[in-house]
């Protein structure tokens, strides 16, 4: 048994994992800056990098003794390298080297992204490639295939804002608090998408773009005005939140025709909305297995590096808040 410790610290989630073999979890410690961030309506990079520093040791005694092993017991550490917030990336990177020293074990700088893809296999052991990804999380909004362990192909993705960046302005537009995706989705429940519609953005190819739905948003709550409802509200929420998930899902079928794939996943934070989660299901029924990672895999987490790190090969830890796949 090949046991993996990761650390994540991207952005505003502190976490330790310990991994076992790359596909079971003995322990994932998470703990979220919400708190932290919420009077400021978004992450404030300081202070998130200073709360990853003060909450990482206490984190790591609790994944060593949830997982119950030992420094010693370890085969791997593996530490997202990138992309993120380059002081927050520095603490999770500068702790791992630490250790790693201290402890003599080898350690594995992490593409944050991948880890999103490899979280789906922590949730479906028998996962393997070659399978096709979407992958949607605050920054990014990707089609990927897969090929095989450690190698991804780009095949489509935004021109400007990603589908979670969306969301989050969207919430503001709306008033409603941090973080905006969940709060969006929330009151996109109480809203009938059909009352106040949005357009779906599309372009040609495996693109995206969500700044003109994010204008004509804005346009709409112009022209209610003072006069805008609660109820007007939810259904702005709602046709909004059908035009992104629509938008991504439209593309991600377009894949699938002209490269039939067996295996499909569906992962990032946003994936963690209800309606993509339930639209996705739809779309790829009857073509493919679809693997979403459960809610607490969806967000940043460190299992999901710990998997990719035991999977991926091995890299250098030199911090990059702007690596690609």
């Amino acid at each position: 048994m090949a046991l993996t410790l990761g650390i994540e610290t991207s952005c505003d989630e502190t976490s330790v994992a310990v991994v076992a073999d790359g596909r079971r979890i003995l322990a994932n410690v998470i703990h979220s800056q919400v708190d932290v961030h919420e009077a400021f309506g978004g992450v404030v990079p300081e202070l998130a990098a200073r709360d990853h520093l003060v909450r990482l040791p206490h984190l790591l005694d609790m994944a060593l003794e949830q997982a119950k092993v030992a420094p010693q017991d370890l085969d791997l550490l593996a530490v997202t390298r990138g992309p993120g917030l380059v002081g927050c990336l520095l603490v999770g990177v500068g702790v791992g080297e630490g250790l790693a020293a201290a402890w003599s074990k080898p350690l594995t700088g992490v593409n944050h992204l991948w880890g999103h893809v490899y979280a789906a296999m922590l949730a479906r052991p028998d996962l393997e490639p070659p399978l096709l990804g979407l992958v949607v999380s605050g920054a990014h909004s990707d089609l990927v295939r897969m090929p095989e362990h450690g190698r991804f192909e780009v095949i489509g993705r935004t021109r400007d804002d990603a589908a979670g960046e969306a969301f989050d302005k969207a919430a503001r537009m709306l008033g409603l608090g941090f973080p905006g995706g969940p709060a969006l989705d929330r009151l996109a429940r109480q809203g009938d998408p059909k009352r106040r519609p949005l357009p779906k953005p599309s372009l040609p190819g495996l693109e995206y773009s969500f700044s003109g739905l994010k204008t004509a948003l804005l346009y709409r709550l112009r022209e209610l005005g003072e006069a805008v409802t609660e109820q007007d509200r939810a259904d702005l929420a709602a046709a909004f939140e059908q035009s992104v998930v629509e938008s991504l899902l439209e593309k991600l079928e377009r894949a699938l025709n002209e490269t039939p794939a067996s295996e499909v996943v569906v992962a990032g934070g946003v994936a963690a909305n209800s309606l993509l989660r339930q639209r996705a299901a739809e779309v790829v029924a009857g073509r493919a297995r679809l693997t979403m990672p459960p809610l607490e895999l969806c967000t940043d987490n460190a299992a999901m590096i710990a998997a990719a790190g035991h999977y991926g090969g091995r890299f250098g830890a030199d911090v990059d808040p702007s690596l690609g796949w």
